[in-house]
C-alpha cells in the first residue's frame, strides 16, 4: 500500500538531520536526503559498540573512499544532536551512543504521559477500506476463521493509530448453495427442531449433515431428486418469495446472532456490513449491462471476459443457466464500495486460495474502465490447521469458536486463576474478566505472530503458555510491571534523572522503546502484524533481563530507583499500547 511520508522517532530524525549536514559538508556531490538516511539507521547488535548504527557503504562510490574511511571522516564532521552523546567510527559503520538525559526528556517522557501514542505517523489523507471476516451464514464460525478476523482487526487498529482514515467492513455470504443445502435438509431430511439457545451453532451442524448426506447419495436414484429440490430452493431465494425464502430470513438471523456474539467477544466492530444477498441481483444487472456494451463475450451460452492475453483464462460472470458467480458479485461490490464511501484504497483480507479469483476480478474491473481498479489489493494469508490437519465445515471436522472460547477460559481459571479465588484475593468477576482477556490474547497473538504467507497450526496448550512467544506471556509481562509500579510509585520522587541509566540492560531497553512507533508505521505500510509481535516479544525479554540485573527496590540510590521505575513504567505503556494494536487487552494483574 502506497502511503506517503513516514515519520520516524525524534531520536532517529535528529541523527538523520545531523548526518545529512555532515555528508554535504564532507562532499556536496554525495548529498543524501534525510528520508534515505532514516531507512539506513538501525539498532546496533552490540550495545557496547554503539546503540544506533549507520552503514557507510552507499557513500563509497560517490566519495571514492572505503566505508571505514568515510565512517571516520563523518565522526569528525558530525555535530551531535541533544539525544546523542557520542558518535564512534567502528569499521564501515558510524555508531551512535544515546544520551540518556536527552532521550529521556525528549522521548521517554512522552511515553509516560501518553503523548507518544497520539502522534500522527503518516502525512496522508487517503481513505482506506479494509474488508475482512467473510463468514458464511448457515455454517459454524470456527477457529480457522480467527486468522482473518484477528489479522483484519489488527490492521484496522494499526492504520487508525497511524492517523489514516480507515473503514472496517465485512462481507458475509448469506446466499448460495450452502444455504440451500441447509434449508433442504431441514425441510426434507430431518424432524429436528431448533434448540432454544445457540441456534446458529446448531444450524452449522445441520449444514454438515446435509453435505454428508448429499455426498452419500451421489450416484444413487436420489441424486436427481436432490438436485431438483436444491435448484427450486435457490430459485425461491433468488425471487425473494415463498416458504424457503421466509425460512431463509429466519435462519439467517440465527447465524447473524452467532457472528455478533463472536465479534463482541473479540471486541470487533464494523463500519458497514455488506451482504452477498444485497449485491446478488444488482451484480447480474451490471454484468448484463457490460455485455450489451460489448465489454463481455458469450461463450457456449455463458457470459464473461476473455483474459487469456493476461494469462488469467476466462472470467465467467453469468453461467449458461443464467445465474451469477462470486466474481459477478465481487465486481459489483468493488463498484459499490468506492461509490458509497469514496475510498482511495480497497484492501481484501482473504486467504491465498482466492488469489486467482481476485486477479481475475481486478483485471475485469480494469478492462471495463473502472479507474480505481488499480487501488484494489488482495492481502493473502495461509490457512489455519489443527495439529492433525486441515479443517472443513463441510466435513464437520472443525473446532467451533465459541466452544473453544469456553474451553480455554475454563482451562485458564482452573490452571492459573483458581488459587486467587481460593485465597480470597480476587473476586469471581475479576477471575472471569481475566480469563476472558487471557484466552482472547492467546488466540489473537497466535493468529498475528506468524507471517501472512505461512500456515498456522493451532495448539491451545502451546498458545496458553506463560513463557515463550505467546500472548499470555506478554500480558504477564505487563501485569508484572503494573503491579510493580502500583506498589512502588509512592516510594519514589516525581523528578526523574534519566542520566543515571547507564547499565547495558537499561540502555538496550531505552533504545528498543524509542523505535515503537517506527515498528507500528512499518507494519501499517506493509499491512503485516508479524513485526509488531516480534517487537513486543523482544521487548518482554529485554524487560525481564533489565529487571533481573537492575534491581529497582534495592537500587543503590533514590535517583536510580526513581529512574528505573520510570523506565519500567514506560515499558509497560509501550507493551499495553502494542498489545492493544493487536486487539489484546492487558490485564492489570495475573
Amino acid at each position: 500500500m502506497d502511503i506517503k511520508n513516514l515519520n520516524y522517532n525524534p531520536v532517529f530524525q535528529s541523527i538523520a538531520d545531523s548526518l545529512a549536514t555532515a555528508i554535504t559538508d564532507l562532499a556536496p556531490e554525495a548529498k543524501m536526503e534525510r528520508a534515505d538516511i532514516l531507512k539506513m539507521l538501525s539498532i546496533a547488535p552490540n550495545m557496547k559498540m554503539g546503540h544506533i548504527a549507520f552503514g557507510c557503504f552507499p557513500l563509497a562510490k560517490a566519495l571514492k573512499q572505503a566505508p571505514p574511511q568515510i565512517s571516520g571522516a563523518l565522526a569528525e564532521k558530525l555535530k551531535l544532536p541533544v539525544q546523542v552523546k557520542e558518535a564512534k567510527s567502528v569499521g564501515p559503520y558510524l555508531n551512535f551512543f544515546i544520551d540518556e538525559k536527552g532521550v529521556g526528556e525528549n522521548y521517554l517522557a512522552k511515553l509516560l504521559d501518553g503523548s507518544a501514542f497520539t502522534e500522527k505517523l503518516f502525512d496522508d489523507s487517503s481513505r482506506i477500506m479494509i474488508e475482512y471476516s467473510q463468514p458464511n451464514t448457515h455454517k459454524v464460525l470456527h477457529v480457522g476463521h480467527m486468522r482473518n478476523l484477528c489479522l483484519g482487526n489488527a490492521l484496522i487498529r494499526l492504520c487508525r493509530y497511524s492517523g489514516l482514515d480507515t473503514l472496517a467492513v465485512t462481507y458475509p455470504g448469506d446466499v448460495g448453495t450452502h444455504v440451500a443445502k441447509c434449508l433442504w435438509y431441514l425441510e426434507y431430511k430431518t424432524n429436528e427442531t431448533a434448540p432454544e439457545t445457540e441456534k446458529g451453532a446448531w444450524l452449522g451442524q445441520i449444514y454438515a449433515k446435509a453435505n454428508t448426506l448429499l455426498e452419500d447419495e451421489k450416484g444413487t436414484e436420489k441424486e436427481d431428486e436432490n438436485r431438483a429440490q436444491l435448484t427450486a430452493i435457490l430459485k425461491e431465494l433468488h425471487d425473494q418469495k415463498g416458504p424457503f425464502f421466509e425460512k431463509w430470513k429466519e435462519t439467517r438471523e440465527w447465524s447473524i446472532a452467532l457472528m455478533k456474539e463472536a465479534y463482541s467477544w473479540a471486541d470487533v466492530e464494523f463500519d458497514r456490513w455488506f451482504w452477498e444477498s444485497e449485491v446478488d441481483a444488482p451484480s447480474m444487472e451490471y454484468a448484463k449491462e457490460l455485455y450489451e456494451k460489448g465489454l463481455l463475450v458469450k461463450d457456449d451460452g455463458a457470459i464473461g471476459m476473455n483474459l487469456e492475453d493476461d494469462k488469467l483464462g476466462f472470467c465467467l460472470l453469468i453461467k449458461s443457466d443464467g445465474t451469477g458467480l462470486y466474481a459477478t458479485k465481487d465486481v459489483e461490490l468493488a463498484k459499490v464500495k468506492f461509490e458509497e464511501f469514496n475510498v482511495d484504497h480497497n484492501v481484501y483480507v482473504v486467504d491465498n486460495r482466492q488469489a486467482y479469483h481476485f486477479k481475475q476480478v481486478f483485471k475485469v474491473l480494469e478492462k471495463v474502465g473502472f479507474e480505481k481498479a488499480k487501488n484494489c489489493f488482495h492481502l493473502e494469508y495461509a490457512m489455519v490447521e489443527l495439529p492433525d490437519g486441515g479443517m472443513s465445515s463441510r466435513k464437520g471436522n472443525i473446532v467451533p469458536l465459541m466452544d473453544l472460547v469456553s474451553q480455554m477460559q475454563s482451562y485458564i481459571k482452573s490452571q492459573y486463576l483458581q488459587k486467587y479465588l481460593d485465597d480470597g484475593s480476587w473476586t469471581e468477576a475479576e477471575v472471569e474478566k481475566t480469563a476472558k482477556q487471557i484466552a482472547n490474547g492467546a488466540i489473537k497473538y497466535g493468529m498475528t505472530r506468524i507471517d501472512n504467507n505461512r500456515k498456522i497450526v493451532f495448539d491451545m496448550n502451546e498458545w496458553l503458555k506463560l513463557d515463550g512467544d505467546t500472548g499470555p506471556y506478554l500480558q504477564y509481562v505487563y501485569a508484572r510491571i503494573n503491579s510493580l509500579c502500583k506498589k512502588m510509585e509512592s516510594e519514589v520522587s516525581s523528578k526523574i534523572e534519566w542520566s543515571v541509566l547507564t547499565a547495558t540492560q537499561e540502555q538496550a531497553l531505552i533504545v528498543k522503546l524509542i523505535t515503537f512507533n517506527d515498528v507500528v508505521a512499518n507494519c501499517t505500510k506493509q499491512l503485516k502484524t508479524i513485526h509488531l509481535c516480534s517487537y513486543l516479544f523482544e521487548l518482554g525479554k529485554l524487560f525481564n533481563s533489565f529487571y533481573a540485573e537492575c534491581p529497582i527496590g534495592k537500587a543503590p540510590s533514590e535517583e536510580l530507583k526513581t529512574a528505573r521505575l520510570a523506565l519500567a513504567k514506560a515499558t509497560g505503556q509501550v507493551m499495553k499500547n502494542g498489545l492493544s494494536l493487536l486487539g489484546i487487552e492487558a490485564p492489570e494483574r495475573m
